[in-house]
């Protein structure tokens, strides 16, 4: 798989006819469109077959969804979603999807309602909620250990981050 960063979503969709035929024949398509022009050119695909009357395709291949399953059968409409909300959210968008294991009804939920921002480490996150929260005396401040709160953090699955660059990490409630 390439990064979804260098590349946009796409799916190399064959025409099963052909395939049993012994010809490979199917087209790299962009996920990153309406599910009717993805039909569309699944269409025009199946049309220039080397065997006639094709009319079945499966997806035998994808790129630029991270870590986001795009199964043989999966549907067009599912496919057009993942790949619109790649385009829109990057690296962002492709590191929810692998989070959430290509569940993209959970990846769509998290930004809207668990989303706390970027930050350049979940340390400086704990660091800017704490500050917010609470008085800590100057005197203190120095004892204050936010690396071990941003561990504790993570490993109780109170927040999630995901990490598109160095010093970028996004963070997430786990609600």
């Amino acid at each position: 798989m390439t990064n979804a960063a260098n590349s946009n979503p796409r799916i190399y969709v064959a025409c099963l006819a052909a395939y049993n035929s012994g010809y490979l024949h199917g087209a790299w398509i962009d996920a990153d469109q309406d599910a009717d022009e993805i039909r569309d050119e699944i269409a025009a695909m199946l049309a220039r077959s080397p065997v006639k009357d094709a009319e079945e395709y499966a997806i035998h291949d994808h790129e630029g969804f991270e870590g986001g399953t795009i199964g043989e059968y999966a549907s067009i409409e599912t496919v057009a979603r993942m790949g619109a909300f790649i385009a829109e959210h990057g690296a962002l968008g492709a590191g929810l999807l692998a989070q959430f294991i290509g569940d993209i009804d959970r990846a769509e939920a998290a930004l809207q309602d668990c989303y706390h921002g970027q930050f350049a480490s979940l340390a400086d996150f704990m660091e800017e909620v704490t500050a917010e929260s609470v008085t800590i005396p100057e005197a203190l401040r120095y004892y204050v250990d936010w690396e071990a709160m941003a561990r504790d953090a993570e490993m109780s699955g109170e927040f999630f981050t995901i990490e598109t660059a160095r010093d970028e990490v996004h963070v997430f409630s786990s609600r």
